[in-house]
């Protein structure tokens, strides 16, 4: 294992900057590095790690959700208001439609399974976005319109939306057919989640301030081991309550998060952004190399052309759901036409759940998974050389 591990880091971050120096996303280097090292390529990886991949793969998510939650400034989305909220899960709503509609034609799935599908390809990718949209910030470009703030706070939430119509339609499919009140269990999960998250963080940041009142601060390194810990007991009370009551774990992580920024001093929430950013370094290269080593890459390319004609007409589909957002405001067409942009770009959710279904033992898993990674392989660079070749033609400085 430990060989796997040193060629997944070593081999990931050189292609990675390879990519990097090419201008294009560095996730796109770790998921060739993970196709090439995979069982289908050169088959370099020890068995053993790829058994405990999906649990590292959830390990990655749950540290990129409290790193978003950390980071979300609620005060940006209530500045930017409805189209914020709207672009939280219009967006999402619309290439899920795309999906449901359009992949039993052109894959020959039933609609569940096109909908298990639309689920992990609708969110956008905080890995993409999230650092662009900040550098817009710096630059002060398009703040004026609250354009960066807005595409930032919809992004955060966005992911969630879709996470939690995953967890639903997956639940669907293995049952073979759709009720009510599958449907009926998307807001309470999401209640409940965001109960239990907040009630968490509120805990924790008063247990951290506590020990500091007392002169006995926690290390930094000690709290993120506790957050972490918290956070894995959240997530395991979804399986645990599997049958009796919805729980979307994961939005209970985020909203823990969102609960320790709001109750706790600024310095302790940037101290532990900033660790679980540097831990974001390390558990990047792990869960997209480990995604790539589980695409059969020949089962991709059969599947190549008419999933990426999908995967374009679904895109297609998501920036007129972004369009709509946008009505009524007082964006110019060509500040809407970035919004539309910059919120194209597929891969840290889509690399985290791809490989769910297959997991799962779903008759999709295999098509979902390769489509999931064509997704990222078409809309990352897409999205990433679309927001950096359009930013100073479409925004304007402030």
């Amino acid at each position: 294992m430990l060989t796997s591990l040193a060629l997944i880091f070593l081999a990931g971050l050189a292609l990675a900057s390879v990519c990097q120096k090419l201008g294009l996303p560095r996730i796109i280097g770790m998921l060739l590095t993970g196709i090439l090292l995979g069982p289908y390529v050169l088959n370099l990886l020890d068995d053993s790690i790829l058994l405990v991949s999906a649990d590292l793969r959830q390990l990655a998510l749950i540290i990129i959700l409290i790193k978003a939650g950390l980071s979300l400034d609620l005060g940006d989305l209530k500045a930017v208001g409805r189209p914020a909220l709207l672009m939280s899960c219009l967006p999402a709503s619309a290439e899920l439609l795309a999906y449901v509609l359009f992949a039993p034609a052109l894959l020959g799935i039933t609609r569940i399974e096109a909908a298990v599908m639309g689920s992990v390809l609708a969110a956008v990718s905080p890995a993409v976005v999230v650092p662009r949209m900040v550098q817009l910030m710096e630059e002060r470009r398009g703040t004026g319109q609250g354009i960066p703030q807005m595409i930032l706070a919809g992004a955060s939430l966005d992911d969630v939306y879709v996470i939690v119509l995953f967890s639903t339609f997956t639940g669907m499919a293995r049952g073979g057919s759709a009720h009510l009140s599958d449907f009926a269990a998307i807001p309470v999960s999401i209640v409940l989640g965001v109960a239990l998250g907040a009630a968490a963080g509120a805990a924790l940041a008063a247990f951290f301030e506590y020990f500091h009142t007392r002169s006995r601060t926690i290390r930094g390194s000690v709290k993120v081991i506790i957050v972490l810990g918290l956070s894995f007991l959240l997530v395991a009370a979804e399986d645990a309550l599997e049958g009796m009551v919805p729980l979307s774990g994961l939005l209970a992580v985020i909203a823990m998060a969102c609960a320790l920024r709001l109750r706790s001093a600024e310095a302790v929430t940037v101290r532990l952004a900033e660790k679980f950013g540097k831990l974001w370094l390390a558990a990047e290269v792990v869960l997209f190399v480990l995604v790539g080593a589980a695409v059969d890459i020949r089962y991709t390319l059969t599947a190549g052309p008419m999933a990426a004609a999908l995967i374009l007409l679904a895109l297609a589909v998501r920036c007129c759901g972004v369009a709509l957002c946008l009505v009524g405001t007082s964006l110019t067409r060509k500040e809407r036409l970035f919004c539309m942009i910059s919120y194209l770009p597929k891969a840290t959710v889509q690399a985290a759940i791809g490989s769910v279904p297959l997991a799962m033992g779903l008759p999709c898993g295999n098509l979902v998974l390769s489509v999931a990674v064509l997704g990222i392989l078409i809309s990352a660079p897409l999205g990433a050389f679309g927001i950096d070749r359009a930013k100073n033609r479409l925004l304007r400085p402030e």
